[in-house]
């Protein structure tokens, strides 16, 4: 059973863990984490009692709720984390409209948004050199209606 909670500055060691960037070398992934961990908009998913994937949404985006990271443990990758996390963020969302984005590479993560219901919005070039940046959107209150659940 895979349950999502706040994070807690207790979960940090276990995210930079299995986190990828950090794995790769890059410290000041790190030290996101746990400044967005402190700031509280991180969200954890648990899979049973182990913490396996984390979440972080800001409303920063032109005023509008942007999910800025979904990272899943590798061990626990296509059991259902990342669409746990992403439905979590969009029913917490209070803004009319949810934006995240990925990689181009990132074949996964379109798959998962896509069959979500996200819309492509549009390509940054110029982040990432050679792997321009997808833009997609949700709408909180049409997904909520989309899973039976009453529109905020």
């Amino acid at each position: 059973m895979i349950s999502i909670r706040d994070a807690v500055i207790n979960d940090v060691p276990v995210l930079v863990a299995f986190d990828p960037v950090v794995l790769s070398g890059d410290n000041t992934r790190a030290i996101w984490i746990r400044d967005h961990v402190r700031a509280g908009i991180v969200r954890v998913a648990e899979l049973e009692t182990e913490v396996v994937g984390y979440c972080a949404v800001e409303e920063t985006f032109f005023q509008q709720g942007f999910v800025e990271l979904v990272v899943v443990a590798e061990r626990a990758r296509r059991k259902g984390v990342g669409t746990k996390l992403l439905c979590d963020a969009l029913k917490r969302c209070q803004t009319t409209k949810l934006w995240t984005s990925t990689n181009f590479s990132n074949l996964p993560m379109q798959q998962l948004l896509l069959k979500l219901g996200w819309q492509s919005a549009g390509i940054v070039y110029g982040l990432d050199e050679g792997d321009p940046e997808l833009i997609f959107v949700a709408s909180p209150r049409d997904q909520a209606v989309e899973w039976g659940e009453p529109a905020q």
